[in-house]
């Protein structure tokens, strides 16, 4: 198995230089012991834990490399190991279910279920499961729906006929406000949100993929799940984390927040604290992969 790996290393990801000497490329912060600490230290503090996310930056080349690392060790530790993701939409699982099973092809795969343009940074995740006849989550919601949240807001989804409300969170969707809301309006640039609208889009994503991961749990009791997802829906443990916990109050979590920081060689750890309870740090100098 382990040789497994290394060939899906080095032969799907593209910033394959930087895999022979990884520790060179991240530091990794455990913010409760308030300390650097080890990818292995993580993995056996999920013990009690039923929720990974591991926020990215999606163009991160070491942070790719990362999420392979612990989805490997998870499985290793922990074999009923799932991943769940927000690059493949729930309306795909089918698709991504008859690939994980060697039904078709890959290019059927990958267009039939609308893999992200740097599919090849996921690829090893994907490939690795297949291997270990591991779950695949697709985990967001489809861009014809968000669309129609964006236009229409929430509400919009009561039109939708019965078998297109199968992929998708129940209704009501609890819209966060405080810290989300701000945090938001923020990165926006502070522009006027009209009728809120664009916030309800996030919301709904956030809600997808919570629902996503709390229905898998609930069929599979015993699992454990690393989702993937752009760290701002995670940062905080607020977004998806936060939908997770008013759907499954009794699911456990824990965050990490991992994204290129300029302050790699001499990190203030105290600036970013309250991201999650791991900060990953990687350095700045890689390649981008768009």
């Amino acid at each position: 198995m382990k040789a497994l790996f290394v060939l899906i290393l080095t032969t799907c990801l593209p910033a394959l230089l930087i895999a022979q000497n990884m520790e060179q490329h991240y530091k990794l912060y455990d913010t409760k012991k308030q300390k650097t600490i080890s990818i292995e230290e993580i993995v056996n503090e999920l013990k009690n834990v039923d929720v990974l996310f591991f926020g990215e930056e999606h163009n991160d080349s070491t942070g790719h490399i990362l999420e392979m690392m612990i989805f490997r060790k998870m499985q290793e530790s922990y074999p009923k190991t799932a991943l769940a993701m927000e690059m493949f939409h729930t309306d795909v699982q089918p698709v991504i279910n008859e690939y994980l099973a060697g039904c078709i092809s890959e290019k059927n795969f990958i267009k039939e279920a609308r893999a992200w343009n740097n599919y090849d940074d996921y690829k090893p995740l994907i490939e690795y499961a297949k291997a270990n006849k591991l779950n695949v989550i697709g985990g967001n919601a489809a861009a014809r729906y968000s669309n129609m949240v964006t236009r229409g807001g929430l509400e919009a989804l009561k039109s939708l006929p019965a078998g297109s409300i199968t992929f998708l969170p129940p209704l009501p969707i609890d819209t966060a406000t405080g810290r989300y809301y701000e945090k938001f309006t923020e990165t926006l640039g502070g522009h006027h949100m009209g009728d809120m609208k664009i916030y309800q889009t996030q919301n709904f994503w956030d809600a997808t993929m919570a629902w996503s991961i709390a229905r898998f749990l609930k069929q599979n009791k015993g699992y454990k799940v690393l989702q993937l997802n752009g760290r701002f829906h995670s940062d905080e443990k607020l977004g998806a984390v936060a939908q997770l916990k008013i759907m499954s109050p009794k699911l456990t979590t824990g965050n990490i927040s991992c994204f290129s920081a300029e302050d790699f060689s001499n990190p203030n750890w105290t600036k970013y604290k309250d991201l999650g309870d791991y900060i990953i740090l990687t350095d700045p100098g890689p390649k981008r992969t768009f």
